[in-house]
């Protein structure tokens, strides 16, 4: 079996990544950041002519129809350069969404095009968020009602909701409490078809966030190296320091060993393997522990000043600190790692990792 991504998708995530560095610099996103609407029309403009906003449209919608697998990558290019997070909440999750709507839904066609070409932006809602990004700007809102039969899917304008914006530590995060009134004007499935489609939801929305806090602990580990090799102290470079290095040692020791476990997650997602709750709860626990070393380290390496406004490190540790809890917090994942690790059927032992169940 290959493990490797092939050249495509590495060429895609370098193409991607070339474009944040020089339009997503930190200097520029305080910028964007500090305006009310905390978002660039132009920035993102520019995503979507790379193919980005298109990769999970499928072709006949007018997009690249990729899987789950492609996003593996880019969602680490997207913690790097700590981009919003509505554009994967848009791009990968509502785009899985509609796409699992049957193929002459009419709000399948109406909104998967406008995807593709970057043009809206979608506000996802789930029972394990207790409130939604971006859903002051959203063009559509795609929420959750909980039915006995399972989790409804519905579907509504900006108009059909009450916005109340909350503040976050981080400024890029655009939250708010949505209050609406479900009905059958706003139904697109009942909840024994919602289930379904709100259960990928999830898995996505996990993996989204568990990619970004992947890059930022890169981008993190980059800057306290960065750091380390320019402060000096007693005549020397601090990073030529025993206790430094060790430090930042354990920040590489947790990217590396947190990988592997989102690809293996990511994989299981596309191939709908019965046990792929159970991966994704891993791998959002395996990336969260490394963000959360990484700022933890990257603070110490930097010293209080690491803090402050000025730092650009405090623009990535505080993103992490809030994705952390996004798309389930690590009391969520770890019941559910729990519980399917106790079952009778659990997949353990080295032979379990990448068979095909």
């Amino acid at each position: 079996m290959n493990f490797c991504f092939t050249e495509d998708q590495l060429a895609f995530r370098d193409s991607v990544s070339r474009l944040l560095m020089t339009e997503a610099a930190p200097e520029v996103l305080r910028e964007i950041w500090e305006t009310d609407a905390g978002r660039s029309p132009e920035l993102r403009a520019k995503i979507a002519a790379q193919g980005l906003t298109a990769l999970s449209v499928p072709e006949d919608e007018g997009g690249l129809g990729l899987g789950d697998i492609d996003w593996a990558l880019l969602t680490q290019e997207l913690g790097y350069y700590a981009i919003a997070d509505s554009l994967a909440d848009t791009a990968y999750v509502a785009a899985g969404l509609l796409a699992g709507l049957p193929e002459d839904h009419p709000l399948r066609g109406r909104w998967l095009p406008c995807i593709a070409d970057g043009s809206c932006r979608i506000a996802v809602g789930h029972p394990v968020n207790p409130w939604v990004a971006d859903a002051r700007r959203a063009d559509l809102l795609l929420l959750p009602h909980a039915t006995p039969q399972g989790l409804e899917l519905h579907a509504l304008a900006p108009e059909q909701v009450q916005v109340e914006p909350l503040a976050s530590v981080d400024a890029s995060r655009r939250l708010a409490q949505v209050r609406w009134e479900p009905g059958a004007g706003t139904r697109v499935l009942d909840g024994c078809q919602g289930q379904r489609l709100w259960d990928e939801a999830l898995e996505r929305g996990a993996l989204n966030v568990s990619g970004q806090l992947i890059g930022l602990a890169q981008r993190m580990l980059d800057l306290g190296v960065d750091y380390a090799a320019q402060r000096k102290q007693f005549g020397r470079p601090i990073g030529s320091f025993q206790a430094v290095k060790h430090h930042l040692a354990d920040v590489v020791t947790k990217i590396e060993f947190a990988k592997p476990v989102l690809y293996r997650a990511v994989c299981a997602l596309e191939r709908g393997e019965p046990q792929t709750a159970l991966r994704v709860s891993h791998a959002k626990l395996a990336c969260a522990d490394a963000a959360w070393t990484a700022a933890r380290k990257s603070i110490q390496v930097h010293g209080a000043m690491g803090y402050t406004w000025e730092v650009d490190l405090q623009m990535f540790m505080k993103r992490a600190w809030v994705l952390d809890a996004a798309w389930g917090d690590r009391s969520f994942h770890r019941a559910r790692l729990s519980e399917r690790l106790l079952a009778e059927d659990a997949p353990l032992g080295p032979a379990a990792t990448f068979r095909f169940e």
